[in-house]
């Protein structure tokens, strides 16, 4: 718990100058592309110094780090980079915090590095084991089919919000058509490849937290009626074939 609270700590000063950056170019987007950043770097660092087998220690850092720097590009280039501008749901707090907004989004920025230890914690308790086994191998299969689904699900919603067609659409293609938020599904599957806290803390912040509700707020306020339907009738998180719309009119 020591080395995490460390790296928390030692994240403070390059979060307050992305925070600093943001109250200039008022896009916090950045905010989540440090928090997957730092969860690479710890698992790195906790890969070099915990105990455990060497081997155990390098797959599990090696997971974490690949999964979570993947997670940091997608996030630059989807958001920080991307030429729709600041995110909706940190448009929606800087218009409800107001004149609080600075201080808010300096308290957002800091927990990132909080965040980060919480979630490299699950690593770091991975690594503590013996030489590698049968479970190691079931975990690195769960790591590969989830960062694979993860991938897939976020080419797809690039490739659709790239065609002007599709603009105010609701994606509805590959794995969207089973899941409003298969990414995410993803994202949380990922998790059981370390330990069990993992995946429950992720499914915590993906369900209450910071992911699939202010997701669909925007959603909702961005294609209306449009994504209501989509909610009737597909599934908020397991990837699962669409129900009719029980709102349509036979």
């Amino acid at each position: 718990m020591i080395l995490p609270l460390y790296g928390a700590i030692a994240s403070f000063a390059p979060l307050t100058v992305l925070w600093a950056i943001q109250r200039r170019t008022r896009d916090a987007a950045t905010a989540d592309a440090a928090w997957a950043t730092l969860v690479a770097a710890g698992s790195i660092v906790a890969a070099w110094t915990t105990e455990g087998d060497p081997a155990r220690r390098v797959l599990v850092g090696s997971l974490a780090a690949i999964w979570a720097l993947r997670l940091a590009w997608y996030l630059l280039a989807d958001r920080v980079f991307s030429p729709r501008g600041e995110d909706g749901r940190y448009r929606a707090l800087r218009e409800k915090w107001g004149p609080h907004a600075d201080r808010n989004f300096l308290a957002l920025y800091l927990a990132q590095g909080l965040f980060a230890a919480i979630f490299v914690l699950p690593v770091t308790a991975a690594m503590r084991g013996g030489p590698l086994d049968a479970w190691a191998a079931l975990g690195a299969l769960i790591w590969v089919v989830a960062v694979g689904g993860e991938w897939i699900a976020d080419r797809q919603l690039a490739a659709f919000r790239a065609d002007a067609s599709n603009r105010g659409q609701v994606c509805q293609q590959g794995l969207w058509k089973y899941s409003r938020h298969p990414n995410y599904f993803f994202e949380w599957l990922h998790w059981f490849s370390y330990v069990a806290i993992g995946h429950a803390v992720m499914l915590l912040f993906l369900f209450r937290l910071t992911g699939i509700p202010y997701t669909e707020r925007q959603a909702l306020a961005s294609r209306g009626d449009a994504y209501r339907i989509y909610q009737r009738t597909t599934s908020a998180f397991l990837p699962w074939p669409p129900r009719p719309d029980p709102g349509a009119v036979l």
